[in-house]
């Protein structure tokens, strides 16, 4: 039993001691966070005044370079005189000092729009130089476009897309109906090109686009000559030079065949198909073989005496 009275006294005393320890723990602990605040409060104030002291380094050396500069516009040393300044000199500084300042008041405030205008006038010089650089990339790759077209569905023939003012009158689109042969017309094209290349450098100038094309067998005729399917087709190769030089993911293309015979029909037929890789074509056709080449055919109709539209679809096997 006194054994058992010893151990729960020393129980106790432990107890108590253990009680003691965690309080003084718990105390280093509070004071341990004390002077952690403590120090990030210093540790601020020594970043602030660190970026106090260089700021006022740099306001040093702009009011030095300040003075630099006024002292060389005032034929002045920058260097501080050995000797203080006479009386009547420091009365003549200042003189001069407020002469200058009322000078300046007299000017007026600098005009604020003068730099706007600037950057403005920099801003136009500049898109007008992407407007010039992508007209003439994009006209470029269509006229070559139109020539490789012409010559798929003009089989023999020829054609080229030129750049026109549209300031010194209209000219003929096909070389003229008086034009004695194909080569005074080619010659006159040649004489007319360094105007036309020039005008592309000017985008302010009215510019047109001239047509020329000579179907196989044919002489140049004027556009108003042609038969309906030249037309078309003369229409379709500059429509195509066009989506070629900027391609778009899908085409709508609504009856541009159907002037066209069969023979053109499978042309144009073969054109599709070329570019069929490239994008979608949906083509409003009455022409049954365009619909027979179709992937998926959608035919509307209407139903008798009802406003509604039914549509079915077919898709090619």
């Amino acid at each position: 039993q006194a054994r058992v009275e010893v151990l729960e006294t020393e129980l106790v005393a432990d107890r108590e001691a253990g009680e003691g320890v965690a309080s003084e723990l718990r105390a280093c602990a509070a004071e341990e966070a004390q002077i952690q605040q403590r120090l990030r409060e210093h540790g601020e104030t020594v970043t602030v005044a660190e970026v106090r002291a260089q700021q006022i380094r740099d306001h040093e050396h702009e009011v030095a370079h300040e003075l630099t500069g006024l002292a060389e516009r005032l034929g002045l040393s920058a260097e501080p005189a050995d000797e203080p300044l006479a009386d009547e000199q420091a009365e003549a500084l200042r003189t001069r000092i407020e002469r200058l300042q009322r000078r300046r008041e007299q000017l007026g405030p600098v005009n604020p729009l003068a730099k706007a205008e600037c950057e403005l006038r920099a801003l136009i010089r500049d898109t007008d130089r992407q407007i010039r650089e992508t007209f003439e990339e994009t006209f470029t790759a269509a006229a070559q476009n139109f020539e490789r077209l012409a010559e798929q569905l003009f089989p023999g023939g020829r054609g080229r897309l030129r750049l026109v003012r549209e300031d010194v009158g209209p000219k003929p689109v096909l070389g003229g109906a008086g034009a004695a042969s194909e080569e005074e017309a080619a010659r006159a094209a040649e004489q007319e090109e360094p105007e036309a290349e020039e005008a592309v450098l000017d985008p302010d100038e009215a510019l047109g686009v001239e047509i020329e094309i000579t179907p196989a067998g044919k002489s140049m005729k004027r556009l108003t000559l042609l038969s309906g399917g030249e037309k078309s087709m003369t229409a379709i190769a500059f429509l195509f030079a066009v989506f070629l030089a900027r391609p778009c993911p899908f085409y709508i293309l609504d009856e541009v065949e159907a002037a066209l015979d069969d023979l053109n029909i499978g042309r144009f037929l073969e054109l599709l198909r070329a570019n069929a890789d490239r994008a979608q074509f949906i083509v409003v056709t009455h022409q049954k073989r365009t619909m027979e080449a179709a992937d998926t055919l959608y035919g509307v109709s209407k139903l008798p005496r009802e406003a509604v539209a039914s549509t079915e679809s077919e898709r090619a096997a």
